[in-house]
């Protein structure tokens, strides 16, 4: 990963780079930065920049040896851990080969994924339902790995993915290595939640803050990486809402489906179909989470057309066909932009539950009645 093959943010990657000429970067780093953002890209490209042999005033080469080994993750003095599920007692009696097949699955997550998400993850290695951790065992592996010289006689870099998920006894067990690291070592972690982080990590770490994409970046990288047309491009950039992760699945689209279940569900809650929805909500619980999640991302962007429907601003609108007819239909009848806004906040607080392992199906049915409610007011008082 090179800082070029990031769209905008010059300030922070001009920032790491003239900390790394002045010698002034901080050996423990935390990248911290919203769902969809460049807080694994920019660590990535750091390392890419401190081993590359011959680094250019404001980026790596991208074509020496160490270059072509950080692209593939396979460079030996550059290590990470990610959170993983406890192996059952029957895992356990093939663990080498179960987490040599975990190692090789984050290689290929963090390299050709990089913008993808927690949940993508558990997908890819089939957690799901499964309580993930970075556990006491893993963090003395890394004081182990780390007390070793380096390879080639260059840098230590330990990079720690989702460091939200260390559990207390693994935090504490790092607190000292994190103080007090051996020379030439780095520290990278990696959050979306800097907020779960104990106070002594936090403390011990300097904040490197990624803040979302704009609609621009996320408009030049659809058009570069994913050959989308300018007017496309800028769509879905602006509902994608500074998360290119969303703005990449939008293009792919993954989501048209998943539009026609959340209007179907609109309708039930309209209806008042109760014994539908709590059918439906059954169904929700039964779906593994990343599904679960993807569906309520697609609630909060059909709210958003509805937002933009009842702004009068139907240029920006990106539904088509009956999906436009039917933003049309409910901007007009159930859903006005006091309504839309609540709406708005009630899916997020439905997606911070189900992130922290709530009971999907408890969630879904209290959106629906909230959802319900919401649109019976509004007909009643019309």
């Amino acid at each position: 990963m090179q800082f070029a093959q990031i769209p905008g943010l010059e300030d922070t990657k001009t920032r790491l780079v003239q900390a790394v000429k002045n010698n002034h970067l901080a050996h423990a780093l935390l990248f911290h930065g919203p769902e969809g953002s460049a807080s694994l890209t920019m660590p990535l490209a750091l390392a890419t920049y401190l081993y590359c042999e011959n680094p250019t005033e404001t980026d790596s080469c991208g074509t020496c040896s160490n270059c072509q080994r950080m692209a593939r993750l396979v460079l030996p003095d550059f290590n990470f851990v990610f959170p993983r599920v406890a192996l059952t007692k029957e895992e356990q009696k093939r663990a080498d080969q179960i987490n040599a097949q975990l190692l090789a699955n984050f290689r290929e997550f963090a390299s050709k994924t990089p913008y993808a998400n927690i949940h993508d993850f558990i997908q890819l290695n089939k957690f799901e339902k499964k309580k993930l951790n970075i556990s006491v065992a893993a963090a003395r592996e890394v004081i182990q790995s780390l007390s070793l010289s380096s390879f080639e006689g260059s840098y230590k870099i330990m990079m720690i993915w989702a460091v939200e998920h260390l559990n207390t006894e693994a935090s504490n067990a790092l607190l000292k290595i994190l103080e007090e690291p051996q020379p030439g070592t780095f520290f990278m972690l990696i959050t979306s939640q800097p907020d779960q982080l104990l106070t002594t990590i936090l403390s011990r770490t300097q904040k490197i803050n990624i803040r979302s994409f704009t609609d621009q970046e996320i408009q030049d990288y659809l058009i570069a990486s994913q050959g989308c047309s300018e007017e496309v491009a800028r769509q879905v950039a602006m509902i994608a809402d500074g998360n290119i992760r969303t703005a990449v699945r939008m293009v792919d689209q993954v989501e048209d489906k998943q539009v026609i279940w959340i209007r179907d569900w609109f309708r039930l809650c309209m209806t008042r179909k109760f014994a539908a929805l709590f059918q439906r909500a059954d169904e929700f619980s039964k779906s593994n989470l990343d599904y679960q999640m993807s569906l309520l991302q697609t609630g909060l962007n059909v709210v958003r057309e509805i937002l933009l429907q009842n702004a009068n601003a139907e240029k920006l609108l990106r539904t088509q066909g009956e999906d436009r007819d039917f933003i049309q239909k409910i901007s007009a009848s159930v859903i006005d932009a006091d309504s839309a806004a609540l709406l708005y906040e009630k899916f997020n607080t439905a997606i911070y539950h189900l992130n922290r392992n709530g009971n999907a199906k408890l969630i879904f049915t209290d959106l629906s009645l909230q959802v319900l409610l919401l649109m019976y007011r509004n007909v009643k008082a019309a």
